[in-house]
């Protein structure tokens, strides 16, 4: 890890997940069986399935419901390599039996609306929820019309940005390509969930290429000047693929003419702010985004389109007893991970459990780690450690992979082996 000695960032490491245990940070067990109330929480992501983990595990007498409107969760997280053809669909599915046998009240329909000083939430099918407080971690929504002609591609441009049948249509779409087809990749403009994301596909989708169909080549056009452990991904594609124009992987930023224009689904082409065009044989648009309609249409975002919250307890600024976690909202260093939204997940849990019982919560320590494969044997990883200071969550401890071969390979192996870990541990967590 660099700027930190790696002992001293897992001591670091170690006090971000002190919160997994209440009473090592002086909350008495007598206290936390005090804790009682109604807890409602919309979203059965990263976020709201580790909540409704810790508020049951650490109080018992909590009633907590979880309503999601589906009966399985597909994570964006690993979702790659499904696109990639290294794992199935089911390989990544969670269902929610897991957190119904930790006690947990498990509702799944849809939410038509948020009362958020009632602290009550409507399902479609015509049920009314209210609890003493309310979790929120509704995830994002794309935005479109931010690029000419960008509505009603998803068939022919797949974003596969939620993990379902957008990845598997992506996949398809890969497998039907002939070798020495283009394969366009366009992120879209900070802030997005998961930033890493999109490179890391590069990267698997390339591996796919290699073996299959050498002869094609990505070319990654980017609304964005950099982007996520960009050195390390630069590095490791040119050791592997080969990079730069006219190799197997191209990327055009921002300031060199990657800020799009318009699209065309027809052709199949790009067109960007510099007046280029690139055309595709698979092409993989990610809109814009923002916070999820539904906390959009509760008044609950800011002029930007997500929420902003009290990072300290990610309780909403507008809404007392609303708490917003995950993708949607606004959490000062944090990146939109999965990770991040189970770390906020238990510090809300922690203020909730401990205002339920009377007492004011520990002070918390946030913390994100980010595995990304380039190849389905060799990883990257970011990770950091993040403390509330003054008004808002910054940046305290981190790091990330040196750039290849800057390491022997055995150590990109072993992030691969830490990557499938971390999947299972808080896939576990999460779902169970």
């Amino acid at each position: 890890m660099q700027n930190v000695k790696r002992r001293d960032f897992i001591k670091l490491v170690g006090s971000a997940g002190a919160v997994s245990g209440l009473t090592a940070m002086g909350i008495p067990t007598s206290v936390l069986a005090k804790a009682s109330g109604k807890v409602v929480i919309v979203g059965g992501g990263f976020g709201g399935a580790t909540c409704a983990t810790y508020l049951k595990r650490w109080g018992p007498d909590i009633d907590v419901t979880l309503v999601e409107r589906d009966s399985e969760f597909i994570t964006c997280p690993f979702s790659n390599e499904v696109i990639g053809g290294n794992l199935e669909l089911k390989d990544i599915t969670h269902s929610y039996d897991g957190l119904k046998k930790r006690g947990i009240n498990v509702v799944h329909d849809e939410v038509t609306g948020i009362d958020a000083g009632a602290k009550k939430v409507s399902l479609k099918g015509g049920q009314e929820l209210a609890g003493d407080m309310l979790v929120l971690s509704p995830g994002i929504r794309f935005i479109y019309d931010r690029v000419e002609n960008d509505t009603k591609v998803e068939e022919s441009m797949p974003h596969a940005w939620k993990a379902g049948p957008q990845t598997m249509l992506l996949r398809k779409q890969l497998e039907a390509m002939n070798d020495g087809g283009t394969v366009l990749i366009l992120p879209p403009p900070k802030p997005f969930r998961c930033p890493p994301g999109p490179y890391e596909r590069a990267s698997l989708i390339a591996n796919y290429l290699k073996n299959n169909k050498p002869k094609s080549k990505i070319i990654i056009v980017d609304s964005n000047t950099s982007h996520s452990k960009q050195k390390a991904f630069h590095a490791a594609w040119d050791h592997l693929y080969g990079l730069g124009e006219g190799k197997m992987i191209q990327w055009i930023p921002e300031n060199e003419g990657g800020k799009l224009e318009s699209l065309d689904p027809g052709a199949m082409s790009v067109t960007t702010t510099f007046g280029d065009t690139f055309k595709g044989d698979v092409v993989n648009f990610i809109p814009y985004q923002k916070a999820a309609d539904l906390v959009e249409n509760a008044g609950l975002t800011n002029k930007d389109g997500w929420c902003d919250v009290n990072q300290d307890t990610f309780e909403s600024k507008v809404a007392k007893g609303v708490h917003i976690i995950g993708d949607s909202c606004v959490a000062g260093a944090m990146p939109k991970s999965g990770h991040s939204a189970a770390s906020q997940a238990k510090n809300t849990a922690a203020v909730i459990v401990s205002r339920l019982a009377g007492q004011e919560p520990p002070e918390p320590t946030y913390a994100n780690t980010c595995y990304s494969f380039i190849s389905p044997d060799f990883a990257i990883s970011v990770a950091a450690v993040y403390r509330f200071q003054e008004g808002s969550i910054k940046r305290v401890a981190g790091g990330v992979t040196p750039p290849y071969p800057e390491e022997k390979e055995r150590f990109y192996k072993n992030e691969a082996k830490y990557t499938r870990g971390w999947y299972k541990s808080i896939t576990s967590e999460g779902w169970g």
